[in-house]
C-alpha cells in the first residue's frame, strides 16, 4: 500500500505529465473525409463506431463527414421536405452510381447524428461536409430535385443539362437554389452540435461552358443592355461576369452561417488552382484575401492536390502555396493540403504520403485532410499511428485544446422502474453536457445535463449512458480570428 504522502506525490507527477503533453500539443488540422461510396466506413452504425475509434487511435483529430448528396440531405430535413416532399432518400433511390442493391433498398438513416456522436465520444472535430453543393444529380439519376425543379438546372448553350464532368447541376445564380442550399446548411447547424460546415468544388459553375439557361441569359441581359451572353463560353467578360456571381454567394453563405453561429469552422475545398478558374471559374486564393471586416471570411482552404506521384504533388502543392501568397492575404496556416491516397489510378506509397505531409508542414500550412478515409483505415493505419506518434499531439488550430474531449460513462444505479432506469452521474469536469443513450444499435441524443445533476432517469431501453460536451453554447460566443 502507498501512503497518503507517496499518493498525492505520484498524482501530482502524473499532473506534471499530462500538462507537459498538454504544452507539447502542436496546433495542426490532421483529417480525413468520410464517404458512403466505395468503402465500408460507414456503412452501419457499428461501421461508424469503430471507424471514429479508430480513426482517433490512429492519431487523426478532425472528421469531414459528408451531409448532402445526390438530391438528398444524410439527415432528415424539414427544408428537402418542403421543397420535394421528401425528408430524406427514399429506400430503392440510389446515392451513388456504384450503390448495391443492398444499399438502395436500406432505410435512410441520421448519418449526422450517428457520426456526429460516435466523432464526439472520441474526441473528434467533426465537420459536415455537404459534398455535393449546387451538383443535384448524376448524369444517369433522375431524383426528385431534377425531376421537380428543372427551372433550378444550369444548361449548356445547346440546352443541355449534363455538364462535361458527368453530372445535373443547380444554378449557382438562381435565387431560390442559394436559397435552398443555404437553408440545408442552416437546418444542419441549429440542429446538431456541429464544429464546422464544409463546401467544396461544386460551389461553383457546373463548367465553364455552362451558364446558358433561361435565367441566367436574362440575368445578364438586365445588366447589358438586353445583350444575351457570348456564344464564345471563354469570352474574358463573359467568364468574369459568371466568377463574380459565385463571388457574391461565397460572401452570402459565410456571412449567414457566421450570423447563424459565429465559432464555426467555415471550410473550403476546392479544386487546385488555375485549373479550377480554367474550368469552374472559381478563383478561391483571391477569396483568401477577402478581409474579415466584410463578414465574408472563410476559415481554411483544402484544395484538392490529388496526385499519384510525390513530384506532381509537390509542384502542384508549392502552386498552391505561391498563389495563396500572391492572389491572397498570405494565410498560409489557413491553408491546409488536401493528399490523395486512394482514388482512380494506383494507390499512394507510403513514402509518397508521409513525404507529402511533411512538405505542408516545412512550408508553414496549417495541416492535412487526407482522400480518403479508406486509405486511412485500410492501407496505412501503422504507418500513420507511428508517423503521429513521432510527430507529437496535434489539436485542431480552429479551436482552444480540449475543445472536444471524449464522452464520460454514467453508471446503473437501481433497478429499472416504470419503464425507466436510473443512473449516476460521475464528477464531470466544467463545461455544458448532454446524456447520450445506446439502445443496443446506435447512440441516441438525450436530455441535456444539469451542472448539479447526480443522476438521470432515462428509458430503461438505453444500455449504456455517457455524458457527451455539448459546445452549442460556446460556439456563439466564441470568435473567428479577424486578421
Amino acid at each position: 500500500m502507498f501512503s497518503p504522502i507517496l499518493r498525492r506525490l505520484a498524482a501530482a507527477l502524473l499532473l506534471c505529465g499530462l500538462q507537459a503533453a498538454s504544452q507539447a500539443a502542436q496546433p495542426e488540422v490532421r483529417g480525413t473525409w468520410l464517404t458512403t461510396t466505395g468503402n465500408q466506413a460507414l456503412a452501419t452504425p457499428a461501421d461508424s463506431a469503430e471507424s471514429m475509434r479508430r480513426l482517433r487511435a490512429i492519431g487523426l483529430n478532425t472528421v469531414y463527414v459528408e451531409s448532402w448528396k445526390n438530391g438528398y440531405t444524410q439527415f432528415p430535413s424539414l427544408v428537402l421536405e418542403r421543397t420535394i416532399g421528401r425528408r430524406q432518400r427514399p429506400s430503392s433511390m440510389e446515392q451513388d452510381p456504384s450503390d448495391s442493391a443492398a444499399q438502395r433498398a436500406a432505410p435512410a438513416r441520421d448519418l449526422v447524428e450517428e457520426t456526429l456522436i460516435e466523432a464526439h465520444r472520441n474526441g473528434l472535430v467533426y465537420i459536415s461536409w455537404f459534398e455535393y453543393g449546387f451538383m443535384a444529380a448524376y448524369k444517369d439519376t433522375m431524383n426528385d430535385l431534377r425531376r421537380q425543379k428543372p427551372e433550378w438546372l444550369s444548361r449548356d448553350i445547346r440546352g443541355g443539362e449534363v455538364a462535361p464532368n458527368g453530372f445535373v447541376w443547380l444554378n449557382p445564380l438562381h435565387p431560390e437554389a442559394r436559397r435552398f442550399l443555404l437553408d440545408l446548411v442552416l437546418e444542419a447547424v441549429d440542429r446538431y452540435d456541429l464544429d464546422g460546415v464544409q463546401l467544396d468544388d461544386r460551389i461553383v459553375w457546373p463548367y465553364v461552358t455552362m451558364g446558358y439557361d433561361d435565367y441566367t441569359q436574362q440575368a445578364y441581359a438586365a445588366e447589358h443592355e438586353g445583350r444575351r451572353p457570348p456564344a464564345d463560353h471563354l469570352d474574358p467578360e463573359w467568364m468574369r461576369w459568371r466568377a463574380a456571381k459565385v463571388d457574391e454567394f461565397s460572401r452570402q453563405f459565410v456571412r449567414e452561417v457566421r450570423a447563424r453561429r459565429p465559432g464555426l469552422v467555415i471550410s473550403l475545398s476546392p479544386g487546385i488552382h488555375p485549373w479550377a478558374w480554367d474550368n469552374y471559374l472559381l478563383d478561391w486564393p483571391r477569396w483568401s484575401g477577402w478581409p474579415a471586416a466584410g463578414g465574408a471570411r472563410w476559415d481554411e482552404f483544402i484544395p484538392q492536390a490529388y496526385r499519384t506521384s510525390y513530384a506532381a504533388f509537390e509542384k502542384t502543392w508549392l502552386d498552391q502555396v505561391a498563389a495563396v501568397r500572391k492572389d491572397g492575404a498570405d494565410r498560409q496556416r489557413d491553408l491546409l493540403a488536401g493528399i490523395r491516397i486512394v482514388g482512380d489510378g494506383p494507390d499512394s506509397s507510403w513514402d509518397q504520403l508521409r513525404g507529402s505531409i511533411e512538405l505542408a508542414r516545412r512550408q508553414g500550412n496549417g495541416g492535412h485532410v487526407l482522400w480518403f478515409s479508406r486509405g486511412v483505415l485500410d492501407l496505412y493505419p501503422s504507418e500513420l499511428t507511428a508517423f503521429y506518434r513521432a510527430s507529437g499531439a496535434a489539436h485542431s488550430p480552429h479551436f482552444p485544446e480540449g475543445w472536444r474531449r471524449p464522452s464520460v460513462r454514467l453508471l446503473r444505479s437501481g433497478q429499472a422502474r416504470g419503464g425507466s432506469q436510473r443512473w449516476t452521474v460521475p464528477n464531470l469536469p466544467p463545461g455544458r453536457y448532454r446524456a447520450i443513450g445506446h439502445d443496443g444499435s446506435r447512440w441516441h441524443y438525450l436530455d441535456a445535463l444539469a451542472p448539479s445533476a447526480r443522476a438521470l432517469r432515462v428509458d430503461a431501453r438505453f444500455q449504456q449512458v455517457e455524458a457527451l460536451l455539448d459546445r452549442r453554447a460556446d460556439m456563439m460566443r466564441l470568435q473567428r480570428p479577424q486578421k
